[in-house]
């Protein structure tokens, strides 16, 4: 497939210089159908990422002005690059090919990369909840009490709001198939370590370090949604994007349950081992690299007039830059590793980052205190569920992120598109430009209220032992609401902050994953203290307070924050 596609654009190439200016023109535009199939309607609405956020022209060539709606359909060559040429571990081997544009993969190809980037999302999150109908059989097994159990879940939890803040910064830099090539690699080892533990000192050891593994995905999936799709469209790409994330919950316990109660909590490990395999091999054969390209810097050295002529001092200036040079790149390195990726927390003290981040991670922190309540209050009489049934509990709220991940990414995206139109905002070619905060229209307001009521609806009905659907439906309409919140979030970032998307949502994991972790440290402790039936009312009526006050600070600020960011941002580089 490749080869006939590298050998059509090479006889494009041979053969445009006997063609005429518009002759060449048509025969690219054939071949760019043929080959990918990208293809923009003339006149559609474009975000100008440009306009306010700096994005490179060099990597994103701009349109053309759009023409009426009558106008033919324009094809966009995104120009494949040659084999040897292709950037990542091993990239010749990958069956789709790279290109110099990413936006320009036709729709096909796009959804192939986000599907599979919403597989390899589903890694992590899955990694933790898998274990939770494994934590009795554990107890027993390591002879330790419950709470140092929890620790194999809860530090998991935390390297996976650490470990992103790395994968994403190399990324950046590195490129998104090395970084998928190299996690899930180590991500297969530490489970198999995992899997042979013999105390629970090492368990806990290696569940960190394969959970720090395999979220790399969290952050870099993110960026490679943004990589190749378009503004407008990102909210729907978006929405599938995390579906695998947060699937994890919904396919963890149930797997997990039947695991452990049939083959003993180590298969469990060992399913999570032949996960990562999979979702390596696919990397391997199938991936591109889709971090645009940047044109290098090209620096040219003058030779000092002091020293031209003079063989001696010449030689012993050469060395000298020599060792500079070599200082210079080591403390570079240094940098590049251990100080740039702790660097993307600074953002915070921007409102427009700040305000999405804590929306998004009050409510994740929530739904790891619904995920503890749910194993309490239905292990216990009046239900009284067994491991199975429990991980069968999961699914009316991984079902509710399904249903919003479907239809709520472009209903999100239309809100957006409603909210240009209204304000005016068209650029000089006619398009209409889209800013961030336009994705938070009544879908925000919406979410901010329903998701709060639902964890109220679940405790009290779940804590007065009400017929088990009642409460799971409860957990459905927080599955449907709160999906709403974490995607708009997540796009947000991506559009907040577009030459770095994927730290942008490590910094969102940074912060989430950290209160999902104190969630699933505290929350069993609470419900011994308060009730399931106090505790989601006093979750709920935070989340509400913090939700619609967020909203309310971005539409009224929004744009005069985004604006001061920028400016920040501009003179800070």
């Amino acid at each position: 497939m490749t080869v006939d596609l590298e050998k059509q654009d090479e006889a494009t190439r041979d053969a445009a210089p006997k063609l005429s200016r518009a002759d060449g023109a048509g025969v690219r535009h054939e071949v760019s159908e043929k080959i990918i199939g990208g293809t923009t309607r003339a006149g559609s609405p474009r975000i100008d990422d440009g306009r306010y956020r700096g994005e490179l022209e060099d990597d994103h060539p701009a349109p053309q002005p759009p023409s009426q709606s009558t106008s033919p359909t324009q094809y966009r060559d995104p120009g494949i690059v040659p084999r040897l040429q292709r950037r990542g571990l091993l990239a010749q081997l990958a069956i789709i090919p790279e290109v110099e544009s990413p936006k320009g993969y036709s729709n096909r190809v796009k959804w192939i990369i986000t599907a599979f980037t919403a597989l390899a999302g589903c890694a992590a999150p899955m990694g933790s909840a898998i274990f939770y109908p494994a934590l009795p059989e554990m107890t027993r097994e390591f002879g330790v009490s419950p709470t140092v159990v929890n620790l194999s879940i809860a530090l998991y939890m935390l390297a996976m709001s650490i470990f992103p803040l790395w994968w994403s910064s190399f990324s950046e830099t590195l490129g998104r198939r090395n970084i998928y090539i190299v996690s899930f690699f180590l991500n297969v080892v530490f489970c198999l370590l995992s899997g042979l533990s013999v105390n629970i000192a090492m368990l806990i050891v290696f569940r960190v370090l394969s959970g720090g593994a395999s979220a790399s995905v969290q952050a870099v999936g993110a960026g490679t949604v943004a990589d190749v799709w378009e503004p407008q469209e990102r909210g729907r790409a978006m929405g599938i994007f995390y579906i695998g994330p947060l699937m994890g919950p919904l396919i963890g316990p149930v797997v997990g349950g039947v695991l452990a109660q049939y083959y003993g909590w180590r298969s469990t490990v060992w399913f999570l081992t032949c996960y990562g395999a999979i979702i390596f091999i696919v990397t391997l054969f199938a991936l591109p690299e889709t971090l645009p390209r940047r044109k290098p810097a090209v620096a040219v050295s003058q030779p000092s007039p002091a020293v031209d002529g003079m063989p001696g001092l010449s030689r012993a200036s050469s060395t000298a830059r020599s060792v500079q040079t070599h200082t210079r790149k080591a403390a570079a390195a240094l940098k590049r590793c251990f100080v740039d990726p702790l660097e993307i927390v600074t953002y915070l003290r921007f409102p427009p980052i700040l305000c999405t981040v804590y929306y998004s991670a009050i409510s994740f922190g929530a739904l790891y205190v619904l995920n503890i309540a749910v194993q309490a209050a239905f292990s216990q009489p009046p239900y009284g569920f067994s491991s199975v049934v429990l991980g069968l509990l999961y699914l009316p709220c991984s079902g509710g992120y399904f249903v919003t991940s479907v239809v709520g990414g472009r209903w999100i995206d239309r809100i957006m598109i409603r909210a240009a139109e209204r304000a005016g905002r068209y650029d000089a070619e006619g398009r209409l430009v889209y800013l961030p905060e336009d994705r938070m229209g009544v879908n925000a307001w919406i979410a901010a209220s329903l998701y709060p009521a639902s964890l109220v609806w679940f405790g009290w009905t779940a804590q007065r032992g009400v017929h088990w659907a009642v409460p799971s439906v409860a957990n459905f309409v927080f599955g449907l609401s709160s999906m709403l919140v974490f995607g708009a979030v997540t796009t947000m970032l991506t559009e907040f902050m577009p030459r770095r998307s994927s730290s942008g949502v490590a910094l969102n994991n940074f912060v989430r994953n950290i209160l999902s972790c104190t969630g699933g440290i505290v929350g069993q402790p609470l419900i011994d203290v308060m009730g399931v039936g106090w505790l989601m009312t006093a979750l709920g009526l935070v989340c509400w307070l913090s939700g619609n006050l967020v909203i309310w600070l971005l539409r009224r600020n929004g744009g005069k924050w985004r604006a001061q960011m920028d400016e920040a941002l501009k003179n800070y580089a």
